[in-house]
């Protein structure tokens, strides 16, 4: 077996590993809630090589994710599912669909993208999912307001998009100001618990929940990605950090050595730098 770059090659390496006679005992014994994690795990570290701007390893990144697509497909290939081939036809026929003014006929493509078409487009793309799964025999999930948003996001994402769905139907502040008065709100309940004479653990959680879930909300409303403005705060602090160790270096000491003192005048010095 050879390197490729036929993306056929991919697919005949993943079914060697899956030989339930001659394949890897690892990989023949996964399924897809136990590959699930790896597939998200990929896909934040292509986005932590965009974010870096380092094209080699996004290179590589990219191809460990598209390694985890054909694991999936293989792996419904095996229950008579589906195969990688329907995977590559189902999204090529997706976006042929929803861009008729690339992919349509004349009379389509110099009438640009009509005002509408999308929405009728996504609606018959519902209709023609819920026909292929009724013949499927199988039920569709819930499709309450809030079921479009997955629980798999991580938290401040989920928050955010929970927030977003809801104002949609006006449930929603109309301003940052009343969030604002929620967060201080939420830090008194929350300061109430923790100073209480008998603090309960789940109700600290539940109150740090909350309030994290309002600043979620603020952030909204002033059109601040949380997830990206504490993402910048986390190398902020990496940063800063760095600084208190190099100083520890050029100090010939350690860490653990330093005192509390120490450390926030390294602190202070790193945000002044």
């Amino acid at each position: 077996m050879h390197p490729s770059r036929d993306i056929s090659r991919l697919i005949e390496i993943m079914a060697a590993l899956r030989h339930p006679e001659t394949g890897c005992p690892w990989d023949i014994e996964q399924d897809f809630a136990s590959i699930a994690p790896y597939t998200i795990e990929e896909a934040y570290e292509v986005a932590d090589a965009i974010q870096r701007g380092d094209l080699d390893d996004l290179r590589e990144e990219l191809g460990d994710l598209l390694l985890q697509v054909v694991y999936h497909a293989r792996m419904a290939e095996e229950a008579d599912r589906f195969d990688f081939g329907a995977v590559v036809e189902g999204i090529t026929a997706k976006m042929i669909r929803r861009h008729p003014h690339v992919f349509g006929d004349e009379e389509a493509r110099s009438a640009g993208m009509a005002k509408g078409a999308w929405e009728r487009i996504k609606q018959q793309e519902k209709r023609e999912r819920a026909e292929r799964r009724a013949a499927l025999g199988l039920t569709d999930r819930p499709s309450g307001l809030l079921d479009h948003v997955p629980t798999v996001f991580p938290a401040l994402t989920e928050a955010e998009k929970l927030q977003r769905q809801a104002s949609r139907v006006g449930f929603d502040w109309g301003a940052a100001g009343p969030v604002l008065d929620k967060i201080r709100e939420e830090t008194e309940e929350l300061g109430a618990e923790v100073v209480s004479a008998t603090p309960d653990r789940d109700r600290i959680e539940d109150e740090i929940g909350d309030l994290i879930f309002a600043i979620a909300n603020l952030a909204r409303h002033l059109d601040i990605d949380p997830e990206k403005a504490l993402k910048r705060t986390n190398a902020k602090f990496r940063k800063r950090f760095a600084f208190i160790e190099k100083t520890a270096a050029e100090r010939e000491t350690t860490l653990e050595a330093m005192s509390l003192e120490d450390m926030e005048d390294a602190w202070q010095a790193a945000k002044k730098a």
